[in-house]
């Protein structure tokens, strides 16, 4: 996400850490380097000055707190002011309501209404989407498929071009569920007639939150876009898509902050959970590579099923660990997203430059490989894989469309597992990890 607005910031902060006295001159150059960044992800110019005014004002004026080194005070300025510049924490609605969602042509619209529904499944909430996009072919089609997917109720009709009472029907028929999720046509906001078509869809669901799709790639246009939006139907809050792949989000994430237009939820990826609720401290966290243990942990939560965390941490103290658990391990590392997502997650991780020959999306697709290898086990072969001889191999390898050396691989890395869980198991290992943890978790 933003790769390249994230290492600039992080070499930045990196020479910061490496002076050995913060004068003026460092300063300006902490500055000039931010700015560079800042400039090439197509942020604003007047913005960019704006921010490094306020840091080069507060690093020059301003002394160290009780117990900051003159460095770690100056990183701190940079991530205050940065947490202040991309906006302020969101208010996302968690009670029954209705959404609106709207937004431009090609925006990822209708994808980010499924990553909702399903954001508010894992909150407890029955959602259901009523499609109101009558001028794109594919929209209903595409509506029914996610709902279906995700399983929630959903309300579609192919016989009217009549967004307005599609939206009413819809909301008769699905007005016992939690949250209902309205679509509506792709459209430019400056488009004369849609504009006219999306204030009367407005007027008559009365949304609780009013939700403009915009893709991360516009960058500072999405200023522009949301500006107009929140003049028709009064937006309460943004879903940037697209953060994948782009190096214009930092411009988008600043337009939408400059119109006081709050960015709630960022699209990470292609999958229905790959969502994120936009919380500025974590953001510019992760951003520059301080991680963000939270968001770790609470993915952590969701990805293990309730009631498996404690025996998974039982069988792992206790050396007991089967191919199943291995399995299980494999799948929960999945839900959690990317392996690049996880790292920039942990605090020092993000920065780090990986050992060369590491190639992190390769180890994802060997993971892939590894779950199709253990389904095509048997029962016995999972729960004791010392069961596998060569002959097993050659069949568990042409059950699950893999290569012999797959399968070899596999149950090598998990015996390496399993030795690894027998020495943490073993008392002395334990404490001496322990001992040597706390040692470190002191000094930081």
């Amino acid at each position: 996400m933003l790769e390249k607005l994230s290492s600039g910031l992080k070499d930045a902060l990196r020479k910061i850490a490496k002076s050995g006295y913060i004068d003026k001159a460092t300063v300006d150059e902490l500055v000039k380097d931010i700015q560079r960044t800042m400039l090439a992800s197509d942020v604003n110019v007047k913005l960019v000055f704006e921010l490094t005014e306020k840091i080069k004002k507060r690093a020059l004026d301003e002394k160290p707190k009780s117990g900051m080194t003159p460095r770690e005070h100056m990183v701190n300025i940079v991530y205050e002011e940065l947490v202040n510049f991309v906006g302020k924490k969101p208010e996302i609605m968690i009670r029954p309501g209705k959404i609106l969602f709207v937004g431009l042509f090609g925006s990822g619209k209708t994808t980010s209404i499924g990553k909702l529904a399903k954001f508010y499944q894992k909150k407890g909430l029955r959602p259901a989407l009523i499609g109101c996009d009558v001028h794109r072919p594919a929209a209903m089609d595409q509506l029914k498929q996610i709902a279906e997917q995700l399983n929630v109720p959903y309300y579609i009709s192919k016989d009217t071009k009549d967004a307005v009472k599609i939206a009413r029907t819809g909301l008769e028929q699905l007005r016992k569920n939690d949250i209902l999720i309205f679509d509506s046509s792709g459209r430019d906001a400056l488009d004369g007639e849609l504009a006219k078509e999306l204030k009367e869809l407005g007027k008559m669901i009365q949304a609780d939150e009013v939700i403009l799709a915009i893709p991360a790639d516009l960058g500072q246009a999405a200023g522009k876009q949301a500006s107009e939006f929140n003049k028709l139907v009064g937006i309460t809050g943004i879903f940037l898509t697209k953060m994948d792949g782009t190096a214009r989000g930092g411009g988008a994430i600043s337009a939408c902050a400059a119109t006081n237009s709050p960015v709630k939820f960022i699209g990470v990826g292609e999958k229905l959970d790959a969502l994120e609720v936009f919380e500025p401290e974590r953001f510019i966290s992760r951003l520059i590579g301080f991680g963000d243990l939270q968001s770790l942990i609470e993915k952590a939560k969701e990805a293990i099923e309730p009631g498996k965390a404690e025996e998974m941490a039982d069988k792992f103290t206790s050396g007991k660990f089967t191919m199943e658990d291995f399995y299980e391990q494999l799948k929960s590392m999945g839900k959690m997203g990317s392996l690049k997502s996880i790292m920039d997650m942990m605090p020092g991780m993000g920065g780090m430059k990986l050992p060369k020959g590491v190639d992190l999306a390769k180890q994802e697709d060997k993971m892939k490989k590894w779950k199709f290898i253990i389904e095509s086990m048997t029962k016995k072969e999972r729960a004791d894989p010392d069961l596998i001889d060569s002959s097993r191999i050659t069949r568990i390898a042409k059950g699950s469309g893999t290569q012999e050396s797959d399968v070899r691989e596999l149950i090598k890395n998990y015996n390496q597992s399993k030795k690894m869980m027998k020495m943490f198991s073993g008392g002395s290992m334990k404490r001496g990890m322990m001992s040597r943890f706390a040692k470190k978790f002191k000094g930081m």
